[in-house]
């Protein structure tokens, strides 16, 4: 019985609460928006499937909380992780500055070869926006990460992300003789689009 996919990647979404974590993974795989979310309580996620040079690339792309309290809960859900997408808001420094924490996370948790991307989230909002493009290129340079900007709202770049996450993922792993990947035998724990609410808090999301 042959597979439905060739390749079957679990991403994860990681970074400060509020910064577009959910939207982002909204628009790319249902190409939709809104302006208020409700807060990610623990982990969420949702799949999308990509045609990458001719073959079939399953992506299980989880979407978790970025409050600290959260951090025991989805600290799990690092291992076996294929990519790391770690957000900031182009509008918030101080999201930008967490950053690094968020990379700590990853060195704790995560495979030490997981392949990593830096997103710059809201950068529609223009007027607003407190972190320099460049600057936060070079930082990503620096570390040797891929560096994108993106925007939910407008679905800008936002494709690209995790295509160019995908892509980068089935690169390594063709340069390591590795298959499908780990996360092929891993069964997600939560219902695909179910989201628990119980914070009641919601915010705006681009």
């Amino acid at each position: 019985m042959s597979a439905e996919y060739d390749h079957l990647f679990k991403l994860l979404l990681i970074g400060d609460s509020g910064v577009g974590k959910s939207c982002l993974l909204l628009r790319f795989a249902d190409d939709s928006y809104t302006e208020s979310y409700i807060s990610t309580i623990g982990v969420d996620f949702k799949i999308r499937t990509l045609n990458l040079d001719g073959k079939v690339v399953k992506l299980q792309i989880w979407d978790t909380a970025g409050q600290e309290r959260f951090r025991t809960i989805t600290s799990s859900y690092y291992r076996g992780a294929h990519g790391i997408i770690i957000v900031y808001d182009t509008t918030d420094m101080e999201s930008f500055n967490n950053v690094r924490t968020w990379l700590s996370e990853i060195d704790k948790f995560a495979s030490e070869n997981v392949n990593k991307l830096l997103v710059g989230n809201k950068c529609d909002l223009v007027l607003k926006k407190a972190v320099d493009t460049q600057m936060a290129k070079d930082f990503a340079d620096n570390l040797g990460i891929p560096f994108l900007e993106t925007s939910a709202k407008e679905a800008s770049n936002v494709e690209e992300a995790f295509t160019r996450m995908a892509m980068d993922i089935k690169k390594r792993l063709a340069a390591q003789g590795g298959g499908s990947g780990g996360a092929a035998n891993s069964k997600p724990l939560l219902s695909g689009g179910n989201r628990n609410t119980g914070s009641g808090s919601s915010g705006k999301c681009c």
